[in-house]
């Protein structure tokens, strides 16, 4: 895949590459903190982009919401990725978390999600769009999210 970035989970059980997108953006929902102990600073893939190399078999999904599922090693339990079951154009883009990237240079901060959620213990500094909840879930068509 040309302009790809590989990544993997801790373990390496599972590798993947993915497109290169130029950006990423942060979700501060209360899942994704439950789930990663902080924002999802994650690299939006289009469906279509992302290839799993290696590890199919480890890969566990687990629906945690009606609008998208979370996947995550089965060996060393290390988050994967997000994935919409569909987003405004149907498809199902995938957010992967920065920090599986082999390389997480040059990316920019592009977005934030859910930052009337955030915590103010910490900020994300840059110019970027900044988006409620609410603006989130209209976004996406989507219902609140269960804490």
């Amino acid at each position: 895949m040309s302009g790809a970035r590989h990544g993997s989970c801790l373990c390496g059980a599972v590798r993947f590459e993915a497109a290169e997108t130029g950006g990423f953006g942060a979700c501060h929902c209360k899942m994704c903190q439950r789930w990663l102990g902080g924002p999802m600073l994650g690299l939006t893939v289009p469906e279509a982009a992302m290839r799993i190399v290696d590890g199919r078999d480890q890969v566990v999904t687990r629906r945690t919401s009606d609008w998208a599922t979370r996947s995550h090693c089965a060996t060393c339990g290390s988050p994967l990725w997000y994935r919409f079951d569909r987003g405004q154009d149907g498809s199902g883009n995938y957010e992967v978390p920065i920090g599986l990237l082999d390389d997480a240079d040059g990316l920019n901060l592009t977005r934030e999600i859910f930052i009337d959620r955030k915590p103010d213990s910490f900020a994300l500094a840059g110019d970027h769009p900044r988006l409620t909840e609410a603006e989130t879930l209209a976004l996406y068509g989507a219902t609140p999210e269960g804490d």
